[in-house]
């Protein structure tokens, strides 16, 4: 009955809405008394406040100052969504609405608990279960909530494990609900492929997202994060052709800018890719990626103090996004400060327990800050977790050289020689070819000539070392002609693989690292 009465004035205060004339909109509602022109009034007045925000902040001169300007109107919205909370009188959108303006003045524990009563309300709503999902920093907080027993539940469950880098339990999940007859929907193909663009299995993730632009072509969500597969691997006709189709689709979306964006980054016209995150950032304000991806562009252009603001909007925005902060770290280890540099890297870590690239950055930040010990646990557990730019051991054998520790040192550079060799990968050599000098003098000086002479071999191969290469070998001939005879109170020795060379490089057998692989 109530919606009746309330008819003419919500139909009309809905055009104004969908035109985004806010105020008008909440003028024509005020004293409405049905739930649903309710919540259309208090959101038009959200709104209201939030364009207002949003104008400011494009008119505001620095950086300093947009971070001050606020939405005036999220008070008064506030009292008056919590007497009708407390009255009970809130349906599922009114409750949805609440929540957004407490997590606006970051009242986070109150957002939470009514965002979870707005799910119990009204569980089909999409848009509760995914602000409730940004809220959520850890599992342990989602042990203690209690949902209600919905299939959405398994989607939200499925979407916060994967946020949360839980990329098992996602996968487990998105595979379930497959099961249960979601088989053709196109959102949990696509999740699944950010699931494994999450874990850096890209040619995983790239095959999904190509299955998914045949099944959908005209699709745009999530191809931003496809276009970031093909930065990633160079591919530069097909980003060119992704961004040319999205491009006719719609040029004014978001991810067709990130996209575009990406496509000038890889052709490294950084202020021309800046350009269209700025653009993306216009359309939506709060869209996560752009901000990094910008933050990233302003890294290529030397412009740390933009870089830096870059990240941090991006953490504003979801404070998950290791991204940024491994960017932020980077960006403060450029302006040589390293006690910063080493906050964001471990915030960085925490995110990704099981990324390399991070324990790596760690590792060099103890390192620049003495703290020898620390960078060894890094470089260790690096290499445990799965190298990915197979950087770690060449580290962890500089610091031993460092610390005088010959032995260690020397079995580092075998087993990196051995990893290089063993995944076939063509590398640059200036590693290689420190390894094998390395090895070399180490030999030398433990009178193992047929091993040293081996790595000295080596080493005349790589242009930085031919002559020190040379030299050790005349010395080696030298010696052996006045009849020096090869160390045999050594340990036995074991072999580098058969791809080395025809001839194998002998390598001794040294003592393991006595390295705890636990993360500092």
């Amino acid at each position: 009955q109530e919606d009746a009465r309330d008819l003419d004035a919500y139909t009309l205060a809905k055009s104004y809405f969908d035109l985004k004339e806010y105020d008008r909109a909440a003028y024509f509602l005020r004293g409405c008394k049905s739930q649903k022109a309710y919540f259309l009034y208090m959101y038009s007045r959200y709104l209201s406040g939030e364009k207002k925000k949003d104008d400011e902040t494009v008119d505001s001169l620095g950086p300093l100052e947009k971070g001050q300007v606020k939405n005036e109107a999220l008070r008064e919205l506030r009292v008056e969504l919590s007497k009708k909370h407390k009255a009970r009188e809130l349906d599922g959108f009114g409750l949805y609405l609440y929540g957004v303006v407490l997590r606006k003045l970051d009242l986070v524990k109150e957002a939470i608990d009514v965002f979870v009563e707005a799910t119990h309300v009204l569980p089909l709503h999409w848009g509760a279960w995914l602000e409730l999902c940004n809220l959520i920093t850890d599992k342990e907080m989602l042990k203690f909530l209690s949902l209600p027993d919905t299939w959405m539940k398994e989607f939200f469950l499925a979407h916060i494990y994967t946020e949360l880098q839980l990329i098992e339990e996602a996968l487990q999940k998105y595979q379930s609900l497959i099961d249960a007859g979601f088989s053709k929907s196109t959102y949990i193909i696509s999740q699944i492929a950010v699931a494994y663009h999450n874990i850096r299995d890209i040619d995983k993730a790239l095959s999904i997202f190509n299955e998914l632009r045949k099944q959908d072509p005209y699709r745009i969500e999530n191809m931003d994060t496809f276009s970031n597969l093909l930065y990633v691997r160079s591919m530069k006709p097909e980003l060119s052709y992704l961004a040319h189709n999205l491009c006719e689709i719609d040029k004014y979306r978001v991810e067709t800018c990130c996209v575009i964006g990406n496509y000038y980054s890889l052709r490294s016209q950084h202020e021309k890719a800046a350009l269209y995150f700025q653009r993306a950032l216009k359309l939506n304000p709060r869209y996560l990626g752009a901000w990094t991806l910008m933050g990233h562009e302003y890294m290529e252009m030397k412009n740390t103090s933009a870089a830096i603001q870059a990240y941090r909007h991006a953490i504003e925005v979801n404070k998950r996004d290791y991204r940024a902060w491994y960017g932020l770290g980077q960006t403060y280890e450029i302006l040589k400060m390293p006690f910063y540099c080493l906050y964001y890297y471990r915030r960085a870590h925490q995110l990704r327990p099981n990324d390399s690239r991070m324990l790596v950055a760690l590792g060099e930040c103890y390192e620049k800050l003495n703290q020898l010990v620390e960078a060894k646990k890094c470089y260790w557990r690096a290499y445990a977790v799965g190298d990915v730019e197979k950087m770690a051991l060449v580290k962890l054998a500089k610091l031993h050289e460092q610390l005088n520790e010959s032995e260690q040192a020397a079995q580092c550079y075998i087993k990196y020689i051995q990893d290089i060799y063993s995944c076939g990968e063509i590398v640059e050599h200036l590693e290689v070819s420190t390894a094998f000098r390395y090895l070399a003098q180490y030999y030398f000086k433990c009178k193992l000539w047929d091993e040293a002479s081996a790595c000295a071999q080596k080493c005349c191969a790589f242009n930085d070392t031919r002559e020190e290469g040379k030299a050790l070998l005349r010395q080696i001939l030298q010696l052996r002609n006045q009849g020096e005879t090869s160390s045999t109170d050594i340990a036995a020795p074991f072999f580098l693989p058969a791809s080395l060379s025809a001839n194998n490089t002998p390598t001794r057998r040294v003592s393991p690292l006595n390295l705890s692989s636990v993360t500092p």
